[in-house]
């Protein structure tokens, strides 16, 4: 069902102004107070049955008939980040930002509640609209599961969730199966014996050993991952002593896991703290090393069926030239987990912010990287328009895939 008519021009009349709001007040993971509540009343206001869960988590229902039940997702938090985007909208909080275009996936996602609400007699069943709290953090999704999400609402037939990137605006990119990796990090705390520096022979100093778990870390990519295979592993942070002269007891390393196939994941885990315990076994560390998992984002990978029907109707709803094929992010989201739960099939797509003339002399000349800036930048800012319409006309045409008379 084709959704481009004239109401996305009156929606966004309200929703510029709204997404604005959102953007000069932002609010960090399960502290999104005021954005919850300004959307649990848009969403009364339309007639639907809004529930809570996760302290700020909202999900509105709308029951419409017998039909399939659809659940879209929208993420409401922001970084910890200055912005420095100069706009008229900047943030007004010091060191705050929506540097990630979540404010603009609430407003689209209530574009398309009330697109809905309003055209009712074009579809049928249960229209689900979550607004999760804490993406950043990895907290949000599991936050609303632990509070009974999965028994507080409906069973999705599928689930909807898009994320706004730096590609050309007027874009949507999609892709079967992995779509963001599976993102993990990690701290590793290595012992040793704290010495005198004037005497390393009475100690087992914990900072050559960090340096030999960091090189030695180096391969478990390019030796022990398959060629062609996506995997990352990087060090960020290695951390011990305090002083030139004191050889300290213990060092901690912070690592970051990126990967596409659990089964890579899982072996690169094995790998790590066997090389680990190897490199303290050898140092003669006096106590096991330590492995705390943290920030863990589980694989974001599209049912090829569901992603295959949803990239159909966005084709004939903006053309075959607005869609594309993307190549899977190396972000991670955690989205999944709120599917995954129920058992239900998911799709996640990409809708580009940046002005198309800018991006694509970017493109001509190499520059991407250098000149667009990429999420979670500080100078990070979608373009509005035509964004924002594509984002809202997503969602709806993404649930009208599946809700709409014609669907089948």
């Amino acid at each position: 069902m084709d959704v481009r008519d004239s109401s996305f021009e009156l929606e966004l009349a309200w929703q510029v102004p709204l997404y604005e709001q959102i953007h000069r007040n932002p609010e960090l993971g399960l502290a999104e107070h005021a954005t919850s509540a300004a959307v649990a009343a848009k969403l009364a206001g339309w007639g639907f049955d809004v529930r809570h869960f996760g302290g700020t988590g909202v999900v509105g229902v709308l029951a419409n008939g017998a039909g399939p039940c659809v659940l879209a997702r929208a993420d409401m938090d922001a970084l910890p980040v200055t912005e420095a985007t100069g706009a008229s909208y900047a943030s007004a909080v010091p060191g705050v930002m929506h540097a990630c275009a979540h404010d603009m996936h609430v407003v689209a996602l209530l574009g398309a509640a009330k697109y809905l609400a309003d055209h009712r007699d074009t579809w049928q069943g249960t229209y689900v609209a979550l607004f999760q709290p804490a993406e950043e953090t990895a907290a949000g999704s599991q936050a609303m599961l632990d509070d009974g999400l999965a028994a507080g609402i409906p069973r999705p037939d599928i689930a909807l969730a898009q994320h706004v990137m730096p590609t050309e605006a007027g874009t949507i990119g999609t892709t079967p199966g992995p779509v963001l990796s599976a993102g993990d990090s990690l701290r590793i705390t290595v012992h040793g014996r704290g010495a005198h520096g004037s005497m390393p022979h009475k100690a087992v100093d914990p900072v050559v050993l960090a340096a030999s778990i960091v090189l030695r870390l180096q391969t478990v990519v390019s030796r022990e991952t398959t060629p062609g295979e996506f995997a990352v592993l990087t060090v960020g942070s290695v951390n011990a002593g305090a002083t030139a002269n004191i050889i300290p007891d213990r060092a901690e390393l912070l690592l970051n896991l990126r990967t596409y196939s659990m089964a890579t994941r899982s072996q690169m885990i094995a790998a790590i703290e066997r090389i680990v315990r190897g490199e303290c076994a050898a140092a003669g560390s006096p106590q096991e090393p330590g492995f705390e998992y943290y920030d863990q984002y589980p694989l974001t990978s599209n049912d090829p069926e569901a992603n295959t029907r949803v990239t159909a109707a966005f084709t004939r709803s903006f053309g075959s030239d607005a869609v594309y094929r993307t190549a899977p992010q190396t972000a991670s989201e955690d989205f999944s987990r709120i599917p995954d739960a129920f058992g239900s099939p998911y799709v996640y797509w990409i809708v580009g912010s940046v002005p198309r003339d800018l991006y694509r002399r970017a493109v001509e000349a190499g520059t991407v990287d250098t000149d667009i800036p990429a999420n979670h930048s500080p100078f990070f800012l979608p373009a509005v328009d035509p964004t924002l319409r594509m984002a809202t006309q997503a969602q709806a045409t993404a649930a009208l895939a599946y809700l709409g008379t014609g669907a089948g």
